[in-house]
């Protein structure tokens, strides 16, 4: 029975949560994807980046928009790349495409796309990505109907999963915030001890030269 109950500062989190959409009157309470309209160039390529943690569930869906030609629209290439170059999804020759994966580490993932070399027009061509990250990327439906749950507990369920990822956001954000930190801290200490080196540098060589010129004038007789 103890597994089935919900902690007090879960219920306080989502409540707040509720409380603060009532007052402020929007019941989009979960993230909604917009899709963004690329104008990829007639020559060259066309990416877009998103910085996204570990074990994230990512989702796109892109098509080609030709107000000119929707029957035949022209065909282009995409590339999906993680933080280390490695190849997530690659696509030639299409004018609709999907790509899904969970990332593996944290990083900036990148999504390039380009006009086909047999294509290539005067002018750019649009292009339709909707891309989905983490809570926007689940199918709520499917939820609903495995789970079995509708209306105010489905909303619930809804709040709970977007609470779930606001709290780890902040802490991956925490964790980036104490590694820039624990660099910069790094970086001054270094400078600190380079700048003592300098200083420590220059007083022995202005005294090595004060006695080099001591020499030179005891064996002139000028002193």
């Amino acid at each position: 029975m103890a597994e089935n109950m919900i902690s007090r500062p879960r219920i306080v989190a989502v409540l707040s949560t509720m409380v603060l959409l009532c007052l402020t009157g929007n019941n989009n309470f979960v993230p909604v994807a917009e899709a963004i309209w690329l104008t990829i160039p007639s020559s060259g390529t066309k990416c877009v980046s998103e910085e996204i943690q570990n074990n994230v569930v990512v989702l796109a869906d892109y098509h080609v928009i030709d107000d000119a030609n929707p029957q035949h629209p022209s065909a282009i290439s995409a590339r999906v790349t993680s933080p280390y170059g490695s190849n997530l999804h690659h696509n030639e020759n299409v004018t609709v495409g999907r790509f899904a994966f969970t990332t593996s580490e944290a990083g900036n993932y990148m999504a390039c796309f380009w006009l086909n070399s047999n294509q290539q027009q005067s002018a750019g061509t649009t292009l339709s990505l909707d891309w989905r990250i983490g809570i926007t990327a689940k199918d709520w439906e499917s939820v609903a109907k495995k789970e079995k749950i509708e209306g105010v507990e489905f909303d619930l369920k809804r709040l709970g999963y977007v609470v779930q990822a606001i709290h780890e956001n902040l802490v991956y954000l925490k964790s980036r915030e104490a590694d820039m930190r624990e660099v910069s801290e790094l970086t001054n200490s270094r400078v600190a001890w380079f700048s003592i080196m300098s200083i420590g540098i220059c007083i022995v060589v202005s005294a090595l030269q004060l006695w080099h010129l001591t020499l030179y004038f005891q064996k002139k007789k000028l002193i």
